[in-house]
């Protein structure tokens, strides 16, 4: 089977009134959702909980339109994505254009685990087999389920701001060196051009840069109008759980049981698209919440689709996509055991079938 075998290109047209309003239709009720939220708050009123649970899940919406702009479908122009990805990013807490370049380095390796190891940096069998008992159980212990809700905040509010510092850290010695060597060097110049190993281009810098100018900035402005402890009352645990929630699903649709994960040598992109990707299956709340990424299989046969066609060019390729593995809630526990890769296989493992492997092997030769 080839990519010219599906009809995709009909689905490929978008449309600025609904980029717009999908827009609209997120960050709208997400801001009223603040203030309802700050207003439970100082009521000391249950209505709390619910209110942060509906923020949850329109920010997760939020990260998914800013998804979309990294691929530029949301709106016909690229500009309108890139600016409008930008604004979803400062709400999201992420710059847009490095986690847009870092995403589209995964879609073009999907299936090559020796290229792209997911989120969550999972390793090989005969890696994970070299590290001590202690570094196995620590590895195992960092991409246990619950560790989604610290990573997630990390993952959000932290790694953003931290790699900014230590990019800065980086570029203050090249300063003080080509002053010394150039007292009338264009800083400016040298700021714009300034490669590091926390970001892939200067372009990608600046970026980073102007994502925490606006993030802090509102942070700023919140905590003025709020009250530090108000504000992160709120924000801090929305953003860990809709964090959680979108690696979460990032992570279900790669890692599942039989998912194709080979080595870069030999791999084959479809078989990347078929077998390395799984779609999964919400109900139609959460499809909405999720901008329809359940259809993953169709998104990396063609990202060039937007989200608000995804659907139907799944249901027009459905005959060929049998062979998909498919998702439900219930089935999502069970993915997050997937965190080897058995590059002999071809095929993500879990620890405890590669030991039984391992000891069955044992056993055979004695």
């Amino acid at each position: 089977m080839v990519r010219a075998d599906f009809d995709l290109r009909p689905f490929t047209d978008r449309s600025n009134l609904r980029g717009a309003w999908q827009v609209l239709n997120t960050l709208v009720p997400l801001a009223l959702l603040w203030g309802l939220a700050v207003w439970a708050l100082s009521h000391g009123s249950w209505l709390l909980i619910p209110l942060m649970a509906l923020q949850v899940l329109f920010l997760a919406r939020s990260f998914s339109l800013m998804h979309d702009c990294g691929h530029d479908t949301l709106f016909r122009h690229r500009t309108a994505n890139r600016w409008v990805g930008f604004l979803l990013g400062v709400v999201a807490g992420i710059p847009q254009l490095p986690w847009a370049q870092g995403h589209a380095f995964h879609h073009r390796h999907n299936g090559d685990w020796e290229k792209y190891q997911g989120p969550s940096a999972l390793v090989s069998t005969e890696a994970f087999d070299r590290q001590t008992p202690a570094q196995q159980r620590r590895y195992r212990g960092l991409r246990h389920p619950l560790m989604l809700l610290p990573g997630g905040f990390f993952y959000l509010v932290l790694k953003p701001r931290l790699a900014l510092l230590l990019g800065v850290k980086d570029l203050v010695p090249e300063l003080i060196q080509a002053l010394q060597h150039t007292p009338q060097a264009d800083l400016f110049a040298l700021v714009a051009s300034h490669r590091s190993r926390h970001w892939h281009s200067p372009r990608e810098g600046r970026d980073l840069l102007l994502n925490n100018i606006a993030v802090l900035a509102a942070w700023w402005a919140m905590t003025s109008l709020l009250g530090a402890g108000a504000f992160w009352t709120i924000y801090a645990p929305v953003m860990a759980c809709a964090a959680a929630i979108v690696i979460c699903i990032f992570f279900v649709q790669h890692n599942f049981p039989h998912s194709y994960a080979h080595r870069t040598e030999g791999w084959n992109g479809m078989t990347g698209v078929l077998e390395g990707t799984s779609n999964l299956e919400l109900p139609a709340l959460l499809n909405w919440f999720s901008a329809d990424i359940g259809c993953h299989a169709i998104h990396h046969l063609c990202a060039a689709i937007p989200n608000y066609r995804l659907r139907a060019c799944e249901q027009r390729n459905a005959a060929l996509l049998t062979g998909v593995t498919r998702l439900s809630l219930r089935d999502i526990p069970g993915c997050f055991g997937y965190i080897l890769w058995d590059p002999q296989a071809g095929r993500l493992t879990t620890i405890d079938s590669h030991r039984a492997g391992l000891e069955s092997h044992s056993h055979a030769e004695a």
